[in-house]
């Protein structure tokens, strides 16, 4: 799995919707917060409209602006305003021989698990989940989420991934295991199961992470990923940021408790609190990347190979 190329200062970086779209005033802090980080913005023509309902134009509009970037030979990085809905719409109508052609750094997440994933299991190369521009750059570009950012898409050689200072990364299973990074949101990756676009766990680390559900959707997806047998098949899991979950329940029955009991013949290590997700600060994980987890010093050791 190749790393794409860095993105340094001076770089042209495209802005793309590719499930909701951002309101015309918010795009234009998008704009300005990439320029005061010291790179050139060309943007998708889809920014700022509703041009389909809840989505920032039709799939096969939001695919097009897509391959767009890819294509462009001006454009070196491809950066997504947000996230949304309506990702998986767009999954049928992807071109993978085009973006694996003009390989170049993809960042998002949340909605934008699809693409993530199809990317980076289709086209051979590294994406990124991390920051996105409307959702953090221009008001939540702590210093450690930067930091993050800039370790990871620039990274010169092996390194291991760091949590925030203070929020060290917690223990559900020990072991040691090794695999390529692959996942997102949760809601997101157990809806790809049973369709062309699913999430190919074997051997591989899942990672996992949500956002405002109830502790019974978190349940419900969790055991749509058991059943399938998706979390078997992972060699790890790394739980990531469960940001603003609700107790509907038992108020000390957590999205934690109730992922443990489905877990529990689940043979696998599994690491909590890898601060990646929705929260803040929110550190960059390469999809696609080769790792290794390992429980008894809590590290998660990253492979570049550019």
């Amino acid at each position: 799995m190749i790393w794409p190329k860095k993105l340094l200062p001076g770089a042209t970086v495209g802005l793309v919707a590719l499930s909701s779209p951002g309101k015309e005033s918010r795009v234009a802090e998008c704009i300005a917060a990439t320029c005061m980080m010291g790179y050139k913005v060309k943007e998708a023509d889809n920014l700022a409209e509703d041009l389909h309902g809840l989505f920032a134009g039709s799939a096969k509009a939001r695919a097009d602006s897509l391959h767009q970037m890819f294509a462009d030979p001006d454009v070196d990085a491809i950066w997504c305003i947000r996230g949304g809905d309506g990702s998986s719409r767009v999954m049928q109508y992807l071109d993978y021989d085009l973006i694996r052609a003009n390989p170049k750094p993809f960042i998002g997440y949340s909605d934008i698990t699809n693409y993530l994933i199809g990317i980076s299991q289709n086209c051979g190369f590294v994406t990124f989940h991390g920051p996105m521009v409307s959702s953090n750059v221009v008001d939540n570009f702590d210093e450690e989420t930067k930091d993050s950012f800039y370790r990871t898409v620039n990274a010169e050689g092996d390194f291991e991934f760091l949590n925030p200072v203070g929020k060290g990364i917690g223990v559900l299973r020990e072991g040691r295991a090794s695999g390529r990074i692959i996942g997102g949101n949760l809601s997101l990756v157990s809806a790809t199961v049973g369709t062309p676009f699913e999430i190919d766990t074997a051997g591989n680390l899942l990672f996992l992470e949500e956002v405002a559900e109830p502790v019974s959707k978190i349940e419900k997806y969790m055991m749509h990923l058991k059943n399938a047998g998706v979390l078997s098949r992972a060699s790890g899991i790394l739980l990531g940021q469960f940001t603003d979950i609700t107790r509907n329940c038992d108020p000390d029955y957590g999205e934690l408790e109730c992922i443990a009991e489905i877990l529990e013949d689940v043979d696998v290590p599994v690491f909590t609190g890898v601060e990646s997700g929705h929260g803040y600060p929110m550190m960059t994980l390469p999809i696609g990347a080769e790792a290794v987890m390992d429980t008894a010093d809590r590290s998660l050791r990253i492979k570049v190979e550019r």
